[in-house]
């Protein structure tokens, strides 16, 4: 893996799969809008989960799960309001998820599933 968007399209990949195989159902990946993107969007029952993707090659720079910030939050959490209002949905519940994938040398990627950040 060499540039910085393979290794997030993978980790996206690997996440939408996990989730998958835990029995989410993947409504959409990469929704965009003017202000930003959701990498994942899913349901849980009925809850609707938003999930952000976060994917490193190391701990060099920390774990994954430490490069979600306050601000990121915020922004998901307007993500989600912009997302239900575009597809006209009222889910019993939403939720705010990050899964964060990591590559470590010559091991297996990790996957770790933080449910309810937000």
């Amino acid at each position: 893996m060499r540039t910085k968007n393979t290794v997030g399209r993978y980790g996206e990949d690997l996440a939408a799969r996990y989730l998958s195989e835990r029995g989410f159902a993947v409504l959409e990946r990469n929704w965009r809008c003017e202000l930003g993107e959701i990498d994942i969007v899913a349901r849980e029952g009925d809850t609707l989960v938003v999930c952000e993707v976060k994917t490193r090659r190391g701990l060099n720079y920390g774990s994954p799960l430490e490069s979600i910030t306050y601000r990121k939050l915020t922004t998901l959490r307007k993500l989600s309001g912009r997302w239900l209002q575009a597809h006209q949905l009222r889910p019993a519940a939403i939720r705010i998820d990050v899964v964060a994938v990591l590559f470590d040398h010559n091991k297996p990627p990790t996957v770790d599933h933080v449910r309810g950040v937000a």
